[in-house]
């Protein structure tokens, strides 16, 4: 049985969870998420906890279980805590700001990148406008839009310049040798 997919999913106090066949509904102080999963496996509500079972010992069966029940997990993080994740602007003149909720980087373009949060997701810029924090419910959205703000300029492996996540380890190159007399 999957390790992962067997553990029940706790529901804390003031979260609403409705499970109709493979489709649920979980209300919190944060929000609203609901999703449809695979009608092969089995999701029921007892006792204040949300337990995933699946069919047989299938490969797609049990790939399914662990996955359904680890996105039920976020489903009920985000509606109670929410994510947030954090990127650094690296590099001499490049900085964030906000216009209204919109989210404008100046990295070393001729031109501003403007970039509007899709819904459910907030933007927020930290200390000296190198820090730029993304929140919202949804876990892959949050993980998502913070994918497209670091495409936007990568980090180079030379001198580091770039938008990188707040633990992220970039590898640095030795530039080019000099002229050996």
């Amino acid at each position: 049985m999957s390790r992962v997919g067997r553990l029940p999913v706790a529901v804390p106090s003031g979260v609403e969870v409705k499970v109709n066949g493979s489709h649920v509904k979980i209300k919190g102080p944060k929000g609203e998420m609901e999703f449809t999963f695979s009608p092969k496996i089995a999701i029921a509500l007892t006792d204040g906890e949300i337990e995933v079972t699946r069919p047989s010992d299938a490969r797609e069966m049990r790939s399914l279980h662990g996955t359904t029940r680890a996105l039920i997990q976020n489903m009920v993080i985000g509606v109670t805590e929410g994510f947030k994740k954090e990127l650094q602007l690296v590099g001499v003149g490049y900085r964030a700001s906000m216009a209204g909720k919109n989210l404008v980087l100046n990295v070393g373009y001729s031109h501003p990148v403007e970039i509007e949060p899709p819904a459910g997701i907030t933007f927020e810029v930290g200390d000296r406008a190198q820090q730029i924090f993304v929140t919202g419910i949804d876990k892959q959205a949050v993980g998502q839009i913070s994918a497209d703000i670091r495409k936007v300029r990568p980090p180079e492996p030379y001198k580091g310049k770039g938008i990188r996540y707040k633990d992220e380890y970039v590898r640095h190159k030795a530039g080019k040798a000099g002229k050996v007399a």
